[in-house]
């Protein structure tokens, strides 16, 4: 087995505790409001303008033996530019304020995630970033397409409203062969443990970014009505 094939196999149950959220069920059934989804793209913004930092941050952590992963890491660098601002733009097509978004903070949950990347990098292991590279792009492969799809029919919004989900879920599928391709060189257990690691904490903490959502009204009544 490829340490790639033991990634997927050993995060597959972090993986369904974040598919099964809520809001992703729901949206996937077709439940989706408006607010629900700016809120959504105004998390993705409070991550997402930390990729290219992580990444850089990732790179000068490196141990010599390393030195290796400075190249792949200044290809997905330079791929990962800009798309904090895709963001932004789409929430403009929302009728979203994205200037209030960009000097604003980070819901608990996002702030949470984000510095739980920070602190992997320097403090236990820089090749941890990587569990989180698989958690968000393995994530926008498998739903965001399809994500993107239920959400704008129903709420008839232009196709500008969606150029983060659409094209990064198309970059991902990219990214997600070279991804598997890198990983099968990773030959250290220390650093295939490490990586499984941070990848099942990345499940869960991307998990409660979305649990953090608003649900849309009909889905939260519903929720609501369950009895706890």
């Amino acid at each position: 087995m490829s340490f790639y094939q033991r990634l997927v196999r050993d995060t597959a149950e972090a993986r369904m505790g974040l598919i099964s959220t809520p809001i992703i069920q729901g949206c996937l059934r077709g439940e989706v409001s408006l607010p629900s989804y700016l809120a959504f793209l105004t998390q993705a913004y409070h991550h997402v303008r930390h990729t290219v930092p992580l990444l850089h941050a990732c790179k000068a952590a490196l141990p010599a033996t390393h030195a290796w992963l400075e190249a792949p890491l200044d290809e997905y660098i330079a791929e990962e530019q800009g798309h904090d601002a895709w963001i932004l733009d789409d929430i403009r097509a929302c009728g979203g304020d994205a200037e209030a978004v960009r000097h604003g903070q980070p819901g608990h949950a996002t702030e949470v995630m984000v510095a739980y990347a920070y602190d992997s990098i320097a403090r236990r292991n820089p090749l941890a970033f990587f569990g989180m590279v698989h958690v968000l792009e393995g994530t926008s492969v498998s739903l965001a397409l399809m994500a993107a799809d239920q959400i704008q029919k129903p709420l008839g919004l232009p196709d500008a409203a969606f150029s983060y989900l659409r094209s990064h879920g198309t970059l991902d599928q990219e990214h997600t062969a070279h991804f598997e391709l890198l990983m099968d060189q990773i030959e250290s257990p220390r650093d295939q443990d490490d990586i499984v690691h941070a990848a099942r904490a990345f499940y869960r903490l991307y998990g409660d970014v979305f649990r953090s959502l608003p649900l849309p009204q009909a889905q939260a009544a519903t929720a609501q009505a369950v009895p706890a």
